[in-house]
């Protein structure tokens, strides 16, 4: 079966595995990904000090699209977990744990984040890699 769904996929989708008997997708809450931001001339020298200290607030607001038009929502309460560590002299990398389902944080607003609130540390390239996902009692589900 997975053969023939990399075959039917997008390329650059690899499915990695099949489940039978799988849960209710309403059982979704966390998502683990990775968040990498890269910089071209190099990781600025305060910007995961800064980084670690924006996601530290209690409070993070963003603009949001839903069905009713724009919204501000306050992402803080979404980041379980969040690590910060530079995975060479131009990459930052952002281990996060997320809420996905009710209410739900596209990994991608961590990067939209410090491009709102510190410009000066914006990444010249973002990308996200989702590795697992949890129900509430944070075991992988399946």
């Amino acid at each position: 079966i997975r053969d023939r769904l990399n075959q039917a996929l997008v390329p650059g989708v690899t499915v990695l595995n099949v489940y039978n008997d799988g849960r209710k997708i309403r059982d979704l809450a966390l998502l683990e990904c990775q968040v990498t931001l890269e910089y071209d001339s190099g990781v600025p020298a305060d910007a995961q000090a800064s980084i670690n200290a924006l996601f530290a607030r209690e409070s993070l607001i963003l603009e949001k699209r839903s069905k009713n038009g724009i919204t501000q929502q306050d992402i803080i309460p979404m980041i379980k977990k969040l690590e910060i560590a530079p995975l060479e002299e131009r990459v930052l990398r952002l281990s996060v744990r997320v809420c996905c389902q009710n209410p739900s944080l596209n990994p991608m607003q961590l990067h939209e984040a410090v491009c709102v609130y510190l410009p000066q540390w914006k990444p010249d390239f973002a990308r996200c890699e989702r590795l697992e996902i949890y129900d509430a009692d944070e075991k992988v589900f399946r």
